[in-house]
């Protein structure tokens, strides 16, 4: 193994450790859990359910269990991405300064994604629990919504960054402004749009865990519920569960990402 990829495993292994520590430090904190043990008990407990989990949640033909939940925060960040991929690119065609030539259209647009990026996934997700009612697809619409704004700015960003050469040689010989836009301007946008979209997942992989606890679907749901009745145990059994789904969605995003760079 090379020294490179060592590296990158040692950095994803402290990242993941870091991760943990900030859950186990929110979790004793969390008002709306009334708990008599100190931090530390509850630290200790919370460590005790994750050597010791509840197997028998993982999977439960009649009822809800941690494959359905993790299933339903997967479908959330997927979504919600989906959501974001499509709006986005509209958005960050327009807040261009090479393809929109009106100031006026690139600034209201650079505006519209900026305004977006200042919501929090969770403000998001509160608004939408108010406007639809608390479930996935409040934390479809908070994701989906919420990425635009991140998306929307970095695929501007490589838009501008384009060689722009090919399109002018194109219009030379005689082609439609359409089709120089199709065959000079989008091949070079499309491997970094890939690669922007796939490190959206990422985020959003974590965001629909977090969501879930307000109301807004996934596994956080039961994850809440499970402290609340301080059942450390299907504690452990979640955060296990949360900790292997992250990690095999970072690792497929970033194969995946590294065929377009």
């Amino acid at each position: 193994m090379s020294e490179t990829k060592i590296v990158v495993y040692l950095r994803r292994f402290i990242i993941i450790l870091v991760l943990f520590a900030i859950y186990l430090w929110a979790f004793t904190g969390l008002p709306t859990i009334e708990l008599k043990e100190t931090s530390g008990e509850v630290v200790s407990a919370i460590i005790s359910g994750i050597f010791s989990p509840d197997w028998g949640y993982v999977y439960d033909p009649a009822g809800e269990d941690l494959l359905r939940g993790l299933l339903d925060t997967l479908a959330i960040a997927i979504l919600g991405t989906f959501i974001a991929a499509m709006f986005s690119v509209p958005f960050a065609f327009l807040a261009s300064n090479n393809i929109a030539k009106s100031k006026k259209v690139v600034g209201t647009n650079k505006f519209i994604l900026s305004l977006i990026r200042v919501f929090p996934d969770i403000v998001l997700a509160l608004l939408f629990i108010k406007a639809v009612g608390p479930g996935a697809f409040a934390g479809v619409l908070a994701l989906g919504i919420g990425a635009i704004g991140m998306l929307g700015k970095l695929i501007s960003e490589s838009i501008e960054n384009v060689d722009l050469s090919a399109r002018e040689a194109l219009l030379a010989t005689g082609a439609s402004p359409v089709k120089t836009f199709v065959f000079a301007v989008i091949p070079q946008v499309l491997p970094n749009y890939f690669s922007f979209v796939m490190y959206r997942l990422e985020v959003n992989m974590r965001a629909a865990t977090v969501l879930g606890i307000i109301g807004a679907g996934g596994i956080g749901t039961p994850l809440i519920f499970a402290l609340s009745v301080r059942d450390w145990e299907r504690v452990g059994i979640i955060l296990l569960g949360i900790i292997v789904m992250v990690t095999l969605v970072d690792l497929l995003s970033s194969k995946i990402r590294s065929r377009f760079t």
